[in-house]
Formats: C-alpha cells, sequence, structure tokens
C-alpha cells in the first residue's frame, strides 16, 4: 500500500484542504403549491481531507456563477480552503454528461474563470489525473453511498429549493456523526470520533422526529414528507455505511469467535438520526 498524500496526514483546520465532488441532477420546484415549475439542480458535496467531515450544498444550475456561489456559502461558514481537488471530468460515474462539461479540464471554458476567481481568494484548485480514480481515495465507500442513496431518496420527488437545503443540510449532520473510529475496550472511552467532534467539539443532535418511514407518502404534509426522505436516507446508508466498519479478518486470517466480556457494535433499528 502506498503511502497517503501529505495533505492528509499533516494537522490543518477543518476544509482547510478540501475535496468536491457533485451529484445529480435533482428536479426542485419554484413553489409548494400547485401549477409550480420544475427546474435541474445539483448537490456539491465538499469534504475535509483530514477529518472527512462533509459540507453539502445545493446547486441551482451548471455554471461557473452557480459553483461559485456554493463555493462562497461553504468558505463562509467553514473558513478558507486552501487546497481544493476535484475529479477531471472523466471521472465521474454514472453523472450527467452536463457535469463532465462543466469540470473537463481539457474541453471547458469555465475551469479557467473558476480557477483564476479560486485564487484570487488564495485557493488552488488541483485536479486528480484523467482515468486515475484511485487518486481520489477520499470519495471513499461511505461518500460514494451517500450520493447513492440521496438520489435514490429523492427519487422522482420535487422540491422546493429551501425545502431541499433542510434536508440537505440534516443528511450533512447524519454523515458528519458517522463514527472514524472503533469502539475503545474502555467503557469510559466508549464513543468513537466522528467529524461533528473537531467542527463543534461534540456530537451533533438532531432534534427527535416522529417515525414517518411507516406512513403513507400520500397522507403526510410537505414537512412531514421532507422528514420521511431523511428517515429513509438514514435507515439505507447507516444500514450499508456499519458494513464497512466490519472488518473481515475472517476472508485471510483465522481470528477467535466473539467471547462474554468482548465489546462489540450493536445496531439499533429504532433509533433516530445522529443517535
Amino acid at each position: 500500500m502506498g503511502s497517503l498524500p501529505s495533505l492528509r496526514v499533516t494537522p490543518a483546520r477543518a476544509f482547510e484542504n478540501s475535496d468536491v465532488d457533485y451529484a445529480g441532477p435533482i428536479m426542485l420546484r419554484t413553489t409548494s403549491v400547485r401549477g409550480h415549475r420544475a427546474y435541474k439542480g445539483y448537490i456539491c458535496l465538499f469534504v475535509c481531507m483530514v477529518t472527512k467531515a462533509v459540507h453539502i450544498e445545493v446547486v441551482s444550475d451548471l455554471t461557473s456563477r452557480g459553483f461559485l456561489e456554493a463555493f462562497k456559502r461553504f468558505v463562509a461558514r467553514r473558513g478558507c480552503c486552501l487546497n481544493l481537488h476535484s475529479d477531471n471530468g472523466t471521472n465521474f460515474v454514472g453523472a450527467a454528461k452536463e457535469l463532465e462539461d462543466l469540470f473537463d479540464a481539457e474541453k471547458s471554458s469555465m475551469v479557467k474563470e473558476i480557477s483564476d476567481s479560486l485564487a484570487s481568494q488564495g485557493t488552488t484548485w488541483h485536479f486528480i489525473p484523467s482515468r486515475a480514480p484511485k487518486f481520489g481515495g477520499l470519495w471513499e465507500s461511505g461518500i460514494k453511498s451517500t450520493k447513492y442513496h440521496i438520489k435514490r431518496v429523492i427519487g422522482d420527488s420535487t422540491l422546493t429549493y429551501e425545502e431541499m437545503a433542510t434536508l440537505l443540510v440534516q443528511i450533512e449532520s447524519c454523515l458528519n456523526s458517522r463514527p472514524l473510529t472503533m469502539l475503545n475496550n474502555d467503557p469510559e472511552e466508549a464513543s468513537p470520533l466522528t467529524p461533528s467532534h473537531v467542527l463543534i467539539g461534540e456530537p451533533l443532535v438532531t432534534v427527535p422526529e416522529i417515525n414517518y418511514t411507516e406512513y403513507k407518502m400520500g397522507s403526510l404534509k410537505r414537512w412531514q414528507y421532507n422528514q420521511a426522505m431523511l428517515q429513509n436516507f438514514w435507515r439505507r446508508w447507516s444500514n450499508e455505511y456499519l458494513t464497512h466498519l466490519v472488518q473481515r479478518y475472517k476472508w485471510a486470517h483465522k481470528v477467535p469467535e466473539p467471547k462474554i466480556g468482548d465489546l462489540v457494535l450493536v445496531k439499533e433499528n429504532d433509533l433516530p438520526p445522529t443517535k
């Protein structure tokens, strides 16, 4: 296994060195009442290279201005980003063609405009080599599954910009509450480290909500429907993410079976997000 990039292992403020990725398109609506007009939107994910913390923004179009506005909101809340890394366009798996055009350094006319604007703010934009997805290893399976499940949960739903922004911020809270370390054998140190510990010094806690996943979607109000999508995302994503925390030594090594007194990870299905 090769050495990790120096930016990944050098102590730095959260989001000082970040990766950016896009997901979509998603459908947004101009109003929540009937007769609305639908238009395409996109999800912009920023990932801290050191802490793996996630920041999510809604982007209403695929223009350089749309991306730069999302970047300004990101910097205003997370601080200045010195190094920003992204795919080279050809590495977007399953992405829309217009996403490839946006970040393709060889074809897009927007790249220079974005690079110049970022440089004026002290940010250097780095592209990973074309057709070399291994260099984008920080977009690990947890983040990939995030994009996959966001798309599955939202589906063909059309939310307003405000509803979508609220949903994605709550999903961001879920992601920043995921464990980064294994549980400690000491009961006094049983709380695993999460990205939120680095961001705010303690785990993120969302307001408890009624479980709407068992309700018929057609009978829910819009804010209840929004919460149902959040809960569906948490259920699907956590089931997949927790499997990646299991160290499968049995595939290559002989290990003893669990015994009384061992510390184990137990998943409870009825807990709300971030719990």
